[in-house]
């Protein structure tokens, strides 16, 4: 009986940290212009880890990494400011704005200790949240961006080819923007999932915010960069790692092969062995 006992009392201890692992604690950071940042926090260890969404997305795109990382880190999923649940009461949604709902929420959590994960826009958001929190950033991962250093600011002819239509109509020209992100074998669910959620975003917000993507150089934000930078791309885009080198010493890429832009969600088995290599990579460098 009393070994019946024990038994059941690991279970429950067991289950119990489960409960503590998995079930989000949602908690809200204020951004240096006072919006209110929604955020999730998982798990438990160092370094933590930020999960920042990109264009028209929401701290939901990271639910297959979510389970996968808090097992073993304390992991920190965001809506930036404009998405989400987050507060939309900006007026220009700059990528230094969004730098800083990435340090608001880090400074909330007291992280002494972070590796920065951002997905398409968020590479430059992470680059921009890095400036602000000097020596805590042990790492930096753009998933599917960066591919050029010098691609940004675009020029007339990309404002014109890619803003113009979402200005005429958002809704009906995001649809064939996003569909261009996938490759042709990726899951019509999930294309059509994506499209959707793009849609019902606030059209002002997001054409904000792609404007001021565009309109970010990128080598200014690399002065700052001290720890290791890693971009895990996917093979549709053509990326430079000869320009990108010259610019910062500690940048790496690493290629997957067969997936479009949300490679998160396209292949998250793969994705997430990837990702935690290079996590374990930039430890053993730290």
């Amino acid at each position: 009986m009393k070994k019946l006992l024990r038994i059941i009392s690991i279970l429950v201890i067991l289950a119990a940290a489960a409960v503590l692992i998995f079930l989000p604690r949602d908690r809200i950071a204020l951004s240096k212009d006072g919006v209110k940042i929604h955020y999730s926090v998982y798990g438990r260890g160092e370094p933590a880890l930020v999960f920042v969404h990109g264009w028209c997305g929401s701290r939901a795109v990271w639910y297959k990494q979510i389970p996968y990382f808090a097992k073993k880190y304390k992991v920190v999923a965001l809506d930036l400011a404009g998405y989400g649940r987050s507060g939309c009461q900006r007026k220009a949604y700059t990528q230094e704005a969004f730098g800083e709902d990435v340090a608001a929420v880090v400074n909330a959590e007291k992280a002494d200790k972070v590796i920065l994960i951002g997905h398409s826009m968020s590479g430059t958001i992470i680059l921009e949240a890095n400036r602000l929190l000097k020596g805590r950033v042990a790492g930096l991962i753009a998933i599917d961006t960066l591919e050029n250093f010098e691609d940004f600011p675009a020029t007339p002819e990309q404002f014109k080819q890619y803003i113009d239509p979402l200005k005429e109509d958002f809704v009906k020209n995001s649809a064939p923007f996003m569909r261009g992100m996938f490759n042709k074998n990726a899951d019509p669910k999930l294309i059509k999932r994506v499209i959707r959620n793009v849609s019902r975003c606030n059209p002002a917000i997001a054409i904000s915010t792609i404007e001021c993507y565009f309109n970010t150089p990128i080598p200014p934000l690399l002065a700052d960069v001290k720890a290791p930078l890693w971009c895990l791309n996917s093979d549709m885009w053509t990326n430079y790692p000869d320009i990108n080198s010259k610019y910062l010493k500690s940048y790496h890429l690493r290629v997957m092969r067969g997936v479009g832009h949300f490679l998160m969600v396209e292949e998250p088995d793969e994705f997430n062995r990837q990702l935690e290599d290079i996590i374990n990579r930039i430890k053993t460098k730290d």
